[in-house]
């Protein structure tokens, strides 16, 4: 029989379990990408919201646009990236400062968005906008685009290696999924192991139920924290 033993790394998730819970941080992003076009004066405004983790993965994207869209005069740019949004960047592109990426900036982040790049692509109509035209034409644009986009809450958890007999992995993913735990991928071998991802609150409840349905037999073992999807 297994012996059902505790990682240091699960004993220090839940002696600084207050400490996590006070500051955990959940946030919003979207699960793909958005656009949205408005034409104002005859100059068109193409919106486009993307999904990144990065810098990188950002500028990546407000490179894709340039590329898409040679012809165009502006590519005006912001991305928000973190939890509780803790990088921001926006880019004025040729406009007025402060006319394009700062409001743009200001749609994402009075939204609750995190982890979102936006891109406006502006084709010039031939009609000056004046300051406060601007503005408004891009945050409306980036805002549009935001209204259309499908959004997913993201999450710290705390991924549990769980090591079992195959009865036990049976009533042990039952009850995590009803308690509304996620349930990750199990290898096969003499014994069942398997990933579980729990906030951490939760970790002490995780350990108590497998032990419980183990009589003391199951290992569990702490794989560390990251941010993932969660459903809502």
């Amino acid at each position: 029989m297994l012996g059902c033993w505790f990682q240091e790394g699960v004993r220090g998730i839940e002696a600084s379990l207050k400490a996590r819970k006070n500051g955990r941080v959940e946030y919003q992003t979207i699960a793909k990408p958005a656009a949205a076009e408005l034409e104002i004066s005859r100059s068109r405004f193409l919106a486009r919201i993307e999904r990144v983790e990065t810098e990188a993965e950002a500028r990546a994207v407000i490179a894709a646009a340039r590329e898409e869209h040679p012809r165009a005069r502006h590519h005006c740019s912001a991305f928000v990236l973190g939890p509780g949004q803790r990088t921001q960047r926006s880019n004025d592109d040729g406009e007025p400062g402060g006319t394009a990426g700062a409001p743009m900036l200001d749609a994402l982040t009075s939204a609750g968005l995190s982890d979102v790049v936006a891109v406006v692509t502006r084709y010039f109509g031939g009609v000056l906008l004046g300051a406060g035209g601007l503005t408004r034409a891009y945050r409306a644009a980036v805002a549009d685009a935001v209204l259309h986009a499908e959004r997913v809450t993201r999450a710290p958890r705390q991924h549990l290696l769980v090591r079992c007999n195959y009865d036990v992995a049976a009533q042990l993913e039952s009850e995590s999924r009803r308690r509304g735990w996620i349930v990750g991928e199990a290898t096969y071998s003499d014994v069942v192991e398997r990933e579980f991802a729990v906030a951490s609150e939760d970790v002490s409840a995780l350990v108590a139920l497998a032990a419980e349905l183990s009589a003391g037999g199951a290992t569990v073992t702490a794989r560390g924290s990251d941010y993932i999807d969660v459903p809502d």
